[in-house]
């Protein structure tokens, strides 16, 4: 009897000892650590903050249904104030504290630590879409979720070609490209943007936004005189809805303004107001004007918040959705009974293909040789202060 009870007493303690396991494949066990920066202060947080509440809220939200096979994800997270060397520090503490996988933020931040990312094997996903950060070659362990930037304004390009073409317009379209002072503002640009309108026959001049200011009618006097007929905004809403202010004043009526994703939202066209009609957005991810089913749970989520989708707006969806990817991911590791880390994580994220967000954003594939999982995008505009569809997706391929 002696015998069976210590047999019995060791079943049960290597029972205790695999569900409590932090590695395993198997239902129920420690919490699973996720890393995350966000910018709730620093020079882009009007956007940055929804976002954070956005995968913040998946996080709770896929908690209160039991978690990822069983297991909670830990969100380990704090304000780094679009600031590179508070990201590089909270990183390093944070996977310290033993974060598999990261969620990060801006493009400067992003590309600083692709290089550590890489050497530490941890799959991270940016609300940077730099084009490089794409490239598994450059970037082993990033994986973009929206289109990348470069992607994003060729797409952009196509369409301005088309519309100049359908107004009646002869010889090259005349284009200025104002962007944030910053990577995030010269990525598209500097990552093939320029070099494809070359070659397709846009004349297109690059305009820097400079930061803080609270004025850009001088920038805006000089595209005026250029001729320009198109405008295309790489920055976040709060410039970008300033200049469109300065625009109306000196009469730029005749131009069409575009907004690449950052500015491509409810924040824009409330600060705007009037001089936001007819804006074009680039949208990688539904904004909650359009019902899409892949919003459905998130609504439901903040309904049982006491808020709706259409208050917190696009970019909280934005953060849901990256979040809801990485766990995806997460997931499959989980499904297949191996260790959890951060090999493994990449493995399973490169086996997606054609995954659905649910109308959310186009189907996301990643592969060994490519990271970028869109490649399309629908356009928008505003029309009576709201967004309304204007194409279905178009793609840069």
């Amino acid at each position: 009897m002696s015998r069976k009870l210590v047999i019995f007493a060791l079943l049960v303690a290597l029972l205790s000892l695999a569900a409590c396991a932090g590695g395993g494949g198997g239902a129920g066990g420690a919490p699973i650590k996720v890393g995350a920066i966000f910018d709730l202060s620093g020079a882009t947080a009007d956007v940055g903050t929804p976002y954070a509440e956005g995968v913040q809220g998946f996080v709770k939200w896929v908690n209160s249904k039991g978690g990822i096979k069983g297991r909670q994800i830990e969100l380990l997270f704090q304000d780094y104030k679009y600031e590179v060397p508070v990201a590089e520090q909270l990183y390093t503490q944070f996977v310290g504290e033993g974060a598999i996988a990261f969620m990060g933020w801006g493009t400067g931040d992003t590309e600083a630590l692709r290089a550590r990312i890489a050497e530490d094997k941890v799959p991270f996903m940016s609300a940077s879409y730099s084009h490089v950060l794409g490239n598994p070659a450059e970037a082993p362990y990033n994986f973009l979720v929206g289109t990348s930037y470069t992607d994003q304004l060729i797409i952009i390009w196509k369409w301005i070609l088309e519309d100049w073409k359908a107004k009646g317009g002869s010889g090259a379209p005349v284009v200025a490209y104002m962007h944030h002072p910053s990577p995030f503002g010269l990525s598209p640009w500097q990552q093939g943007g320029e070099e494809w309108a070359k070659a397709n026959g846009i004349q297109a001049t690059a305009y820097e936004m400079p930061r803080g200011a609270t004025d850009y009618t001088a920038e805006l006097t000089r595209i005026r005189d250029s001729g320009a007929k198109y405008v295309v905004f790489q920055t976040v809403s709060s410039p970008a809805a300033l200049a469109l202010k300065n625009a109306a004043s000196l009469g730029m009526s005749n131009v069409t303004f575009i907004c690449l994703n950052w500015c491509a939202d409810e924040l824009a066209v409330k600060l705007a107001g009037p001089a936001a009609e007819g804006l074009v957005g680039a949208m990688p991810f539904t904004p909650p004007t359009v019902d899409v089913p892949g919003m459905k749970d998130a609504a439901e989520f903040l309904k049982s918040q006491g808020t709706s989708l259409q208050d917190k707006g696009l970019h909280y969806i934005q953060g849901w959705a990256t979040m809801a990817v990485m766990a995806e991911g997460i997931k499959r590791v989980l499904d297949s009974g191996k260790e959890l880390n951060g090999e493994n994580l990449k493995a399973a994220l490169e086996g997606m293909s054609n995954y659905s967000t649910g109308g959310v954003t186009a189907p996301i594939t990643f592969t060994p040789t490519d990271h970028r999982g869109s490649k399309a995008m629908k356009l928008f505009r505003v029309k009576n202060g709201q967004w309304e569809q204007l194409t279905d997706f178009l793609s840069a391929q």
